[in-house]
């Protein structure tokens, strides 16, 4: 993949001008020349200040036109009124790249661009890149450049984490951890005025050293580019771990479709993620813990989770947290039970999670030896020394039994603490500084090894299949008549959907009593009755009337909808009875149409529960969304009810990402709801279609 020259002169300059150097301690002008020398940058670094002869032993100049040769970047530590200046002087003087740490807002708006405007205007004339305006700068820990003007750590070292932050505090936030995190490149982007999250994530898997990318976004301005780099990151295996933040200010007005609404939630960016391994955090402590487990470079085995404990109380706490977290727990096989109880105190049970302290006699060699037997079990994917290093009694032998369990196996092994405020730093620091990692906190903790295993899912599955398309002259039909504009009739909607592999109902149109009853003749009786009109959703109207039974309960029903909704109804067959789910598509503005599927019928909306994906899908893709769903469970039969055929809905949903991705560029929106699923398979019932170009 190829990256902006302007962006790799910026991240790498052999030389760098510091506009604003300061002598006076804590300024921003004297920490930019701090952090330079603090870093071991060896290229020529200059200050620029009419009031001084040096800062901090550098020579100063009274402006950049005074420099005995040119700078690759200029770091502007100046007020937001003398921007515009010096970026012109900056340009002018044959830099490539700079550095903005103000806001660039303007008080009183003087011009009719905003200052923002301007000074993208100028880098681009003169080929510059911009990190910022309104962020902490960068650090390259692999050539210890550091454009940076505020304090960050002294002591951090290279290593494989590349961070990415639209938020100033959370990025020097992670950088002043004491997780053991290394770091090669951080960057704060601030507001993005030429160069993007998607190009410093570009940037970041060009580089040999980077192996996890971490990143605190607010929005994505350039959403190609960020999905194309998150494609190459899938490709190398390099876990992308995001916490994105703003999910409800997204959210868009409601529209006709309900996966419209649906999709305000942060859909688009669910869809993305989910299709390219991303691993979406919700707190900057889940952040931690998910790139200290995955920065040590072990890789999940098949299985679930094993787990060692000192306590009772404290196991049954992992098994509760385990559930709520989504982490499932290794099923450990009939030898590791009898392995385990060779080894326990008398009146301990040899199960996975397990409490292995007793009387507390030779606990070091009990532990070693219990997680050797959980280790060596076929569905053990990692284990979880689930500890607290609190007591100085007890710390160091911990200590001591985390590194064997460590150096006798390949699989992920880490200290789970519960409580982070409790954790011994000396301790900690000694399993860090040996590559073993330790989670602060038994939810954020459990989150991670839940990150770690879907990433060991996500890499196992197939390579995408395309999807299968009708006929060129059926796929053209369909596109002529969406270029129409207008919603589609019902009829219309369903035909289209099965068209594309989508089960529905028989279903015809009517305009008069006469029409309905030869309509219900035809698709068989019972039959539901619906309008047709497209001013709402037809339950919201008191629009449809089920289970007609013959022509006098249709014509009564009929005459009804007719008076006060108009005479066009919708002559449509009896599904059996199944769970009701809900299919859709979206488009979105950045990324395009998404696939949706979640709860259905009325509860679509009170229960939100749905999942996004990108088209196009396939069926274990389709089954991984199925999967995610909070009403999953209601397909494999509750109460005497029998299972659905859940791969007949998997199907369905593939069947309706090939006509999203055939038809999703005119479409706005598209709802199958209710989508009835039953053991002989599934089948729309419903269906609206909102083409691009309706009102």
């Amino acid at each position: 993949m190829s990256v902006d020259p302007a962006l790799e002169r910026m991240l790498e300059a052999r030389s760098v001008a510091v506009v604003g150097a300061s002598a006076r301690e804590g300024t921003v002008g004297w920490q930019a020349v701090r952090q330079l020398r603090v870093g071991g940058f060896e290229g020529p670094v200059h200050a620029v200040n009419p009031n001084y002869r040096d800062v901090l032993g550098v020579p100063c100049v009274p402006t950049l036109g005074d420099l005995p040769e040119p700078v690759e970047l200029v770091i502007l530590a100046v007020a937001n009124a003398r921007l515009e200046e010096q970026m012109r002087a900056a340009g002018a003087a044959g830099a490539r790249a700079a550095v903005i740490f103000a806001s660039a807002h303007e008080d009183v708006e003087i011009e009719a661009e905003p200052l923002t405007a301007r000074l993208a205007a100028i880098a681009r004339e003169a080929g510059m890149s911009i990190c910022g305006a309104n962020c902490m700068g960068f650090l390259n820990l692999d050539t210890g450049l550091r454009a940076l003007g505020f304090e960050e750590r002294d002591d951090l070292a290279p290593g494989g984490v590349t961070w990415i932050s639209h938020s100033g505090s959370a990025f020097t936030a992670l950088l002043h951890t004491d997780r053991g995190l290394r770091f090669n490149v951080a960057v704060s982007a601030g507001q993005e005025l030429t160069t993007t999250v998607a190009d410093y994530l570009e940037y970041a898997l060009k580089r040999p050293s980077t192996k996890i990318v971490a990143m605190f976004i607010e929005t994505v301005r350039d959403p190609k580019g960020f999905v194309r780099g998150l494609a190459t990151a899938a490709e190398r295996d390099i876990p992308v771990v995001v916490l994105k933040v703003g999910r409800e200010e997204a959210a868009r007005p409601l529209i006709a479709a309900h996966s419209g609404a649906l999709a305000g939630e942060d859909g688009a960016y669910e869809a993305v993620f989910e299709t390219y391994g991303v691993s979406r955090v919700a707190t900057m402590d889940e952040m931690a813990d998910t790139l200290e487990l995955f920065a040590a470079g072990r890789r999940a085995a098949p299985g679930g989770l094993a787990a060692i404990h000192d306590s009772g109380g404290e196991r049954a706490h992992l098994v509760d947290a385990a559930a709520d977290a989504g982490v499932p727990l290794s099923r450990i096989s009939a030898e590791t039970t009898a392995r385990l109880a060779e080894v326990l105190d008398p009146g301990l049970p040899p199960v996975n999670p397990l409490d292995a302290w007793g009387t507390g006699h030779d606990f070091d060699r009990i532990f070693a030896d219990c997680a050797r037997a959980l280790l060596e079990d076929g569905d053990t994917a990692a284990l979880a020394f689930a500890v607290d290093l609190a007591g100085e009694d007890l710390q160091a032998g911990y200590a001591d039994v985390a590194e064997r369990m460590w150096s006798g196996t390949d699989k992920p092994v880490a200290m789970l603490c519960g409580l982070a405020s409790a954790i011994d730093p000396e301790a900690a620091r000694r399993l860090r500084d040996g590559g073993i990692p330790v989670l602060e906190g038994t939810a954020g903790g459990l989150a991670a090894f839940r990150h770690l295993f879907t990433h060991r899912d996500r890499r196992a599955l197939p390579p995408i299949e395309q999807p299968t398309l009708p006929s060129e002259e059926i796929r053209e039909r369909w596109r002529s008549r969406l270029g129409e504009g207008g919603f589609l009739s019902e009829v219309e909607a369903l035909e289209m959907i099965a068209s594309y592999g989508v089960p529905v109902v028989a279903a015809r149109a009517a305009s008069d009593l006469g029409d309905a009853l030869r309509a219900a003749e035809k698709v068989g009786w019972p039959v539901a009755l619906k309008t047709a009109a497209h001013t709402g959703h037809k339950t919201d109207l008191d629009g449809v009337r089920l289970g007609l039974t013959g022509s006098e309960q249709l014509e009564a029903a009929y005459r009804d909808l007719a008076e006060r909704l108009g005479p066009e109804v919708t002559v449509a067959a009896i599904a059996e009875p199944g769970v009701e789910l809900s299919l859709g598509v979206v488009r979105d503005s950045q990324f395009g149409p998404l696939v949706m599927v979640g709860a259905g019928g009325a509860l679509i909306e009170v229960l939100r529960d749905r999942r996004f994906g990108l088209p196009p899908l396939d069926r274990p893709r389709a089954r991984r969304l199925l999967d995610g769903l909070r009403i999953r469970p209601l397909l494999d039969g509750v109460r005497g009810a029998p299972g659905a055929d859940v791969d007949a809905v998997a199907d369905a949903m593939v069947g309706l990402s090939a006509l999203a991705f055939d038809l999703g560029s005119v479409i706005d929106a598209l709802d199958v709801n209710p989508l009835i699923a039953g053991p002989s398979g599934c089948v729309a019932v419903d269906a609206l279609v909102v083409p691009r170009t309706a009102p």
